[in-house]
C-alpha cells in the first residue's frame, strides 16, 4: 500500500481569476519571462487557499516558484495533490536536513575542467548553456548548482570549446543548464556552430523540458538553426506525467520529429506523483503516442530539499517489473540511478 504524504494547501471557495487558458500567451520569450513566481498566486490560479506557514515561506526562499502558464493551464483547478502542482509547489520539508541528501548529489563540481563545461563520461561532454529555467521543479538535482560560475560569454566559451577540440574522444555534446532552449535561437546557434566547426564531434544532444512546459519554444528560428546542422540531434525531453503532455506539446514534438530530430524521454521516479504502475504505464503510452520513445527513468538524486519525493529501491524494481507484465519492451524505460565516480549511468 503506497502512502501518500497530502500538500498543507486546501480547497475553499476562492474567487477565481480569469482563466489562463483564455489569456493568448503569446511568443515563447514572453512566456518564459511572465511566468508565476510567488506560490500564493499558484494557488490563486487554481482556485486553492495556501495554508502559509514559515516553512513553506522558507522553501521558497531556498529554491523559488517558477511556473510558466502553459503548463499552469494543465494543473487540475481546486486539486491539492494534482501531480503537476506536487511539481511545482514548495513544501517545508524542503528545509529539512536529511542525511544522505546533500547540494551536490552527483559531485559535478569534481567535473568542470572548465566554467560550463562538466565531463563525467567517456565520449561526451556536457554544456551548460544556460544557467535558467523556465520552470522549477521541486526535485532538481541542480537546485544548488553554482551557476554564476559556469555561465561563459560567447568569447569565453571559445576556451571552453577549446576543452572539446582538443580531446578528439569525445563524439557528442550535450547542451543542458538550467535549460539551454531558455537561450536565444541566435546564441544557441552561434553555440552549435562552433560545435559543428569540430570534426571528431559526431553528435548533439540536448536535454531540455521547454518543448514541454512551454510548446511555443518549437518555432521557425528554432527549427531552422536546428534543422540544419551536420551533427546528429537528439533531443531528450524530462516529462514525469501524462497530464505534461497536452495537444500543444504533441505539435511541438511532431515538428521536431519533421526536423530529423529523435525524441527521447527521461522520468524522475517521485513520491505521490507517479509512483504507481498505472501513472507509469498511462505515462509510457502517451509518450509514444506523442512520438517519444521512453529512456530512462531515474530514481531520486538525492539533493538536499527533495527527500520527501524519494521511491525505495526495492519498490522501484517492483514497479518496473509490474511494467514488463503490462507493455511492450520498447514501452518500457529503463531504470537507472546516477552514481558520482561511474562511468555510465547504474542500471537498477
Amino acid at each position: 500500500m503506497i502512502t501518500r504524504t497530502p500538500i498543507a494547501v486546501h480547497c475553499e471557495e476562492v474567487e477565481p481569476e480569469a482563466p489562463v487558458s483564455d489569456t493568448p500567451l503569446g511568443d515563447w520569450q514572453r512566456q518564459l519571462r511572465d511566468v508565476i513566481r510567488d506560490p500564493a498566486a499558484l494557488c490563486r490560479h487554481l482556485g486553492l487557499d495556501f495554508e502559509w506557514s514559515s516553512g513553506a515561506r522558507r522553501g521558497h526562499d531556498l529554491f523559488p516558484v517558477r511556473v510558466p502558464l502553459a503548463y499552469l493551464s494543465r494543473i487540475r483547478r481546486g486539486d491539492p495533490n494534482d501531480p503537476l502542482l506536487r511539481q511545482v509547489l514548495p513544501l517545508g520539508a524542503e528545509g529539512d536536513a536529511v542525511r544522505g541528501f546533500v547540494d551536490d548529489p552527483l559531485e559535478e563540481r569534481d567535473h568542470t575542467p572548465k566554467p560550463g563545461l562538466i565531463h563525467k563520461y567517456p565520449g561526451r561532454a556536457l554544456l551548460i548553456a544556460s544557467p535558467t529555467c523556465a520552470i522549477n521543479c521541486r526535485y532538481c538535482f541542480r537546485r544548488h548548482f553554482p551557476y554564476a560560475d559556469n555561465a561563459p560569454s560567447m568569447r569565453e566559451w571559445e576556451r571552453t570549446l577549446d576543452y572539446l577540440r582538443e580531446d578528439d574522444s569525445i563524439r557528442e555534446a550535450i547542451l543542458s543548464g538550467g535549460d539551454p532552449l531558455a537561450s536565444p535561437d541566435r546564441r544557441l546557434a552561434a553555440l552549435v556552430e562552433r560545435l559543428e566547426a569540430i570534426p571528431h564531434l559526431k553528435r548533439l544532444r540536448i536535454h531540455t523540458r521547454l518543448p514541454v512546459v512551454i510548446p511555443d519554444r518549437v518555432d521557425d528560428a528554432l527549427l531552422e538553426w536546428l534543422g540544419g546542422s551536420r551533427l546528429q540531434k537528439v533531443m531528450v525531453l524530462h516529462i514525469n506525467h501524462a497530464q505534461e503532455i497536452d495537444e500543444a506539446v504533441v505539435a511541438a514534438c511532431a515538428r521536431l520529429k519533421a526536423a530529423g530530430v529523435t525524441l527521447l524521454n527521461q522520468s524522475v521516479l517521485l513520491r505521490g506523483i507517479n509512483d504507481d504502475v498505472d501513472t507509469l504505464a498511462a505515462l509510457s503510452e502517451r509518450l509514444f503516442e506523442a512520438g517519444i520513445l521512453p529512456y530512462y527513468l531515474h530514481v531520486l538524486d538525492p539533493v538536499s530539499g527533495a527527500a520527501h519525493f524519494d521511491v525505495p529501491d526495492d519498490e522501484a524494481r517492483d514497479l518496473v517489473d509490474a511494467l514488463r507484465q503490462r507493455l511492450a519492451g520498447f514501452l518500457i524505460p529503463r531504470l537507472v540511478r546516477e552514481v558520482p565516480g561511474e562511468r555510465s549511468k547504474t542500471p537498477l
